[in-house]
């Protein structure tokens, strides 16, 4: 057998380096070369899987390659952002992620979940915010925002949520933090049954993300106080936000997209600036705006930072009465 040196061996080692290198540079440069899969933490027909799937569909046209939606509900959302989480990290596999899953519970309860935020995600992008509102029944004696958290402050009022520890229980516990005043809790199982016994008279109030919620709004079946959010929603001009009231509540449902941790920093930007380019078609911006959401083009660190920022206003409202809520 023919003598082979260390230096030979060497030089053999490093041609198959360049060599793997080269096939990586290349397989990211035509990236996506199949199609790509977007996990969804909600059921078909849900709110969020209809925005998951208008992203798709105008990821998909951008891209030009099929972009998949792949329902996985439960635990509300925390079974998908598990799974992207430990997916191969090669673009192949994103998340829609939502404040729910990558805000609300590793702020209030990072234990309990099987991953890691930041540390198991690579930001892509933010896709768009929806305002949290306060609803009262169309016939409820509350005009405004205002003398609902007046009356609270005399009277034992009470509102209702869509679930303990759910992104918008948590936002009204903001708003009576800030208001100081006191309201009962009342949490259902979805949004139906909590109007039903509002408009009934058994609970006096109902926060929830406003977006679902708009046209029953429009058609005079609710009444919409106040929204969270910087400013002022284009589809309800006329519904002041909590802030211009003189309470900081910023936290509102959000939407956007990121990727497992490790993911080729080439595949990242390809998929950031497909994502603008989405954004900025009418067909998506209409989409959103139709129902009082607003399209945020945040991209890659801006949008990790965003992240970081959501979860610090989440921790700050933690009380030990609302970690013994949650915890029940």
């Amino acid at each position: 057998m023919p003598h082979i040196t260390r230096r030979r061996i060497g030089a053999i080692a490093l041609a198959f380096s360049f060599a793997g290198l080269a096939a990586g540079a290349a397989a990211q440069s035509d990236f996506p070369s199949q199609p790509i899969k977007l996990v969804v933490g909600f059921p078909p027909g849900g709110g969020g899987d209809l925005y998951g799937r208008m992203i798709a569909n105008a990821l998909g046209k951008t891209l030009g390659q099929t972009v998949l939606v792949d329902n996985r509900a439960g635990a509300g959302g925390n079974i998908a952002a598990d799974l992207v989480a430990k997916a191969k990290p090669d673009g192949y596999t994103l998340l829609l992620a939502m404040s729910g899953n990558l805000a609300v519970s590793p702020a209030m309860r990072p234990q309990s979940i099987p991953y890691k935020v930041p540390d198991d995600f690579a930001p892509i992008g933010l896709i768009l915010e929806a305002p949290h509102g306060l609803f009262v029944a169309h016939n409820a004696r509350y005009q405004t925002a205002r003398e609902l958290l007046d009356a609270a402050k005399t009277q034992k009022l009470s509102f209702a949520s869509t679930g303990a520890g759910a992104a918008a229980h948590i936002g009204m516990e903001m708003v009576k933090q800030a208001a100081g005043v006191e309201m009962l809790h009342v949490p259902y199982r979805g949004s139906g049954p909590a109007i039903t016994d509002m408009i009934g008279g058994q609970v006096d109030s109902f926060f929830a993300t406003a977006s679902p919620l708009v046209s029953q709004v429009r058609q005079g079946q609710l009444r919409l106080l106040a929204v969270t959010g910087y400013k002022r929603s284009p589809a309800m001009p006329d519904v002041p936000t909590f802030k211009e009231l003189g309470l900081n509540v910023l936290v509102t449902q959000w939407y956007g997209l990121v990727a497992p941790a490790g993911t080729p920093e080439p595949v990242l930007r390809k998929l950031s600036e497909h994502l603008s380019r989405a954004l900025a078609t009418p067909e998506v911006r209409d989409a959103i705006r139709r129902d009082a959401a607003v399209e945020r083009d945040v991209p890659r660190e801006r949008f990790g930072k965003y992240i970081a920022e959501d979860i610090e206003r989440y921790k700050a409202s933690m009380t030990p009465a609302l970690m013994k809520e949650i915890a029940q």
